[in-house]
């Protein structure tokens, strides 16, 4: 698969400078970090034949170490090939894995495995943890390369410990203080259904399930849904304690859309009628120059990892944030996600 050419992408760390570490032959996997940059932690087998399903399922206290200070393991060469390898890999790491995630369409009869987001292959999809703007969201998120694109199509990934410490503290202050609002505007023929997402075409349902869920929803003309819902930007790791960035704030707001997308869904839709928008939790705005600043420290620190067929990312989701590159030709990624965590549980 070809790489980017674009210079600015080109001078982050890839996984052709890596840092190989001593192979312990009395262990089955080795590990290797990339030059410079300790996110993924990439794993191979040490020996032929390792049953990885089963070795995680065995090593679950060093892999959550692994988790904990790198935010991401990429497991390469285990001849994974499969949607049924992918989900014994994954519910060996987490067995519960989410199987009621409405913003993704399901693999084949699984409940458990969804196809990647359904989005123009020439656009980008901007970083987020996902469902960080939701009450509950999950703490591993898993990704698996079916088939890479023919060029590009990576998967940056973002270290939100490193963002929350290297943007500039006035950003991060009112990001902290103020929580962040997410509006969302369920419209027919635009992002996903409103039945698909909750899951049924009961309003009283939905009502229900907002109210429960601590969002507020509003039906609009033409069988339309508003919801908006308050999260964190900046929060703290329930397993060590450190503070991270902790939003989607680059996927929903309207600032961050390329320039074609932007003037099109103006010209289609007022400010308040946008498929998505965020503000800070006060309902304030948040400036376009704040969101160009973002946007360029996420760029500056994010990781590019060119994928290759039977690639298992596993990620902790509250640590690293993720992206997707545009792509040519035809491009397979599966995901899954679980160990759910609830916002009221870091309050």
């Amino acid at each position: 698969m070809s790489e980017t050419t674009d210079p600015e992408v080109a001078k982050r760390p890839t996984l052709g400078t890596m840092r190989r570490k001593a192979v312990d032959v009395s262990r089955l996997v080795e590990t290797n970090t990339i030059d410079g940059n300790p996110l993924p932690l990439l794993i191979t087998p040490a020996v032929d034949g390792v049953d990885l399903a089963e070795w995680v399922a065995n090593n679950q206290d060093e892999l959550n170490g692994y988790f904990d200070r790198h935010g991401a393991v990429l497991f390469r060469g285990f001849g994974l090939s499969t949607a049924e390898d992918f989900e014994a890999v994954a519910s060996a790491i987490v067995p519960d894995l989410f199987a009621e995630y409405g913003d993704l369409p399901p693999e084949g009869t699984s409940e458990k495995i969804y196809h990647s987001t359904p989005y123009p292959a020439d656009k980008m999809i901007l970083f987020h943890s996902e469902s960080s703007h939701l009450p509950t969201w999950p703490l591993r998120q898993f990704f698996f390369c079916i088939q890479p694109a023919q060029e590009q199509g990576e998967t940056p990934l973002l270290d939100n410990r490193r963002v929350v410490n290297e943007l500039d503290q006035d950003i991060v202050q009112p990001f902290e203080e103020k929580g962040l609002l997410y509006v969302r505007n369920f419209s027919p023929g635009i992002d996903v259904a409103w039945q698909d997402f909750f899951k049924t075409d009961d309003r009283g349902e939905v009502e229900r399930t907002c109210a429960e869920e601590g969002m507020s929803c509003e039906w609009r003309d033409g069988d339309s849904l508003r919801i908006s819902q308050r999260g964190p930007g900046v929060t703290v790791h329930p397993r060590t304690g450190e503070k991270i960035w902790f939003n989607q704030v680059q996927l929903h707001h309207v600032a961050c859309l390329d320039a074609e997308t932007r003037d099109s869904l103006r010209q289609l839709f007022a400010e308040e009628d946008m498929p998505r928008n965020v503000y800070f939790g006060d309902g304030s705005i948040i400036p376009d120059e704040t969101m160009e600043r973002i946007s360029q420290v996420f760029e500056d620190l994010s990781v590019e990892l060119p994928w290759q067929e039977g690639d298992l990312i596993a990620l902790d989701n509250m640590f690293v944030q993720h992206a997707r590159r545009p792509f040519v030709g035809p491009r397979k990624i599966l995901v899954a996600m679980g160990q759910m965590v609830r916002a009221e549980e870091l309050a």
